[in-house]
């Protein structure tokens, strides 16, 4: 083991006061304090809300570049584009002195502009699964987690099905106030897709200045920078995952992926996501149509 892998072994993945944050990030303690951070807020401000682990950094990464023109950094995106709570002290980067604020929080009466991007509950899970089992803030097996995270005790968000309903029930679903987006949409096209969030912010760039951001922000690059700035959470293992699309295949069990469309089987089928197939079930399937072709 060299020295450096040596000293991470050694080191806590976080420390005592952000461990404590987060485990009263989960309790009641959060009410009050969630009505605080909502305080001060501008009426052109566009809340940008995800569950956490759905693709928010690199997001935020190529749109902070799209929108100041800016190399994104760790340092310069955390102090310009900042999370609910920190408003007083982000960028305004949108017409009318407004600011894009980055929120984990379901649906809130605040938010009258946002836009909502969602992931895969199965990439989700498993993107969560590894972070938190990285910060020692998780201690079990997949069962174990699944049965956490859909009760919504993994963190102080809740659990997925429910963040995602909060939005698509939301006063707004539907109207030209919120603007909902799938991650994996977004990475089939990010030039289309990127375009598409800079006209609901009322904004114009040029495509090749959107083609530049978004080639200076793949998963490539963003590694690079999280090695450039290491951040606390990447004391075991890294912040910015692999961001794959359907990474999920072939990492669960059919008894899991059973358990995951039991909690959540309705909201992905409102999102589109679609449900997964038993292997025994597909096989017949394909016996079956075999016998029709003889």
């Amino acid at each position: 083991m060299s020295t450096q892998n040596q000293e991470n072994a050694a080191k806590k993945p976080e420390t005592r006061k952000a461990k404590l944050r987060f485990l009263l990030s989960k309790t009641p303690v959060r009410i009050p304090v969630m009505w605080l951070r909502h305080r001060g807020l501008n009426p052109h401000d566009i809340f940008f809300s995800t569950y956490p682990r759905s693709g928010t950094t690199w997001t935020r990464f190529t749109m902070f570049e799209i929108l100041t023109g800016e190399s994104a950094t760790f340092e310069s995106v955390n102090s310009l584009l900042l999370g609910v709570g920190m408003q007083d002290r982000a960028r305004s980067v949108l017409p009318n002195g407004g600011r894009l604020i980055g929120t984990h929080e379901p649906f809130r009466k605040e938010y009258k502009r946002s836009i909502y991007l969602m992931r895969d509950v199965r990439d989700v899970i498993l993107s969560e699964f590894a972070f938190m089992t990285a910060l020692d803030r998780f201690h079990g097996d997949m069962d174990k987690f699944l049965k956490v995270f859909f009760k919504g005790k993994v963190t102080g968000y809740g659990s997925w099905q429910a963040h995602v309903a909060s939005w698509l029930d939301c006063p707004y679903y539907g109207t030209d106030n919120l603007l909902i987006m799938r991650y994996e949409d977004l990475r089939k096209d990010p030039e289309a897709g990127f375009t598409k969030l800079l006209h609901f912010a009322g904004l114009e760039r040029d495509p090749e200045h959107v083609r530049r951001a978004i080639a200076n922000n793949s998963v490539e690059q963003m590694r690079a920078k999280e090695l450039q700035s290491p951040r606390k959470a990447s004391v075991r293992g890294k912040f910015v995952g692999a961001g794959k699309v359907k990474g999920w295949q072939g990492k669960f069990t059919d008894e899991q992926l059973a358990m995951i469309e039991h909690y959540a089987g309705d909201v992905m089928d409102r999102v589109g996501y679609a449900r997964h197939e038993p292997a025994a079930s597909s096989m017949a399937g394909e016996q079956l149509l075999a016998v029709n072709r003889g």
